[in-house]
């Protein structure tokens, strides 16, 4: 099977991503990069400059070995402590990834990395209240149908459940610490987070 025809519900809103990112996106952040599915798809939709960033070594290495020659830059290490600079990116983009650190903080990161002008891009997962039960059982069903018809890919990055946060507290929180944002509920039991960042904004301390 290759790259191209792999499917699980992440792979599903990578599209979402690439559509969200300017024409002009040159240089690009992959936070939780996992298997390096999504940063080989931004090289391949004409980003010049992709860095992948994972905490799991092993992961790392099987993105590296799976993408090589990609001109990718493979980096472990934690967003909140890798010393990139402010404003460094044109875009930070992570998938499924943000409940495996402090939300807030992490966020919070994400915003100071991108210039003025750019766009933080997060698709994640959140844990489900009562009243999300019957919202969550038609996507459930969903994901079911569509991995049969797509055959399901099992990502081999560590995995983190439950989810910390709800589907409302995250769309709280995204809107306190990114003003603006976006917020999407969407079908196969996922969220996503569209922020651009304002020209003319100072850097986020």
């Amino acid at each position: 099977m290759t790259m191209r025809e792999l499917w699980n519900a992440n792979i599903h809103y990578h599209s979402l991503i690439l559509a969200s990112l300017s024409p002009d996106a040159s240089r690009v952040l992959e936070v939780g990069c996992g298997d390096g599915i999504l940063s080989a798809k931004l090289v391949e939709s004409g980003v010049s400059h992709v860095v992948g960033l994972d905490v799991d070594r092993p992961v790392l290495d099987r993105a590296r070995a799976r993408h090589e020659g990609m001109g990718i830059d493979w980096m472990q290490g934690d967003v909140l402590e890798f010393p990139f600079e402010p404003e460094s990116f044109d875009a930070v983009v992570s998938v499924a990834a943000l409940h495996h650190m402090d939300a807030a903080k992490s966020l919070k990161r994400f915003a100071q990395l991108v210039r003025p002008g750019g766009t933080v891009v997060v698709v994640g997962l959140a844990a489900n209240t009562w009243l999300d039960i019957p919202l969550a059982s038609v996507g459930i069903a969903a994901r079911l149908v569509l991995g049969l018809v797509h055959g399901r890919w099992h990502h081999s990055a560590p995995e983190c459940w439950p989810p910390p946060l709800t589907y409302r507290e995250v769309k709280t929180l995204s809107a306190r610490v990114l003003p603006g944002v976006r917020y999407r509920r969407h079908l196969l039991v996922r969220y996503s987070l569209v922020w651009r960042k304002p020209c003319g904004s100072a850097v986020i301390a």
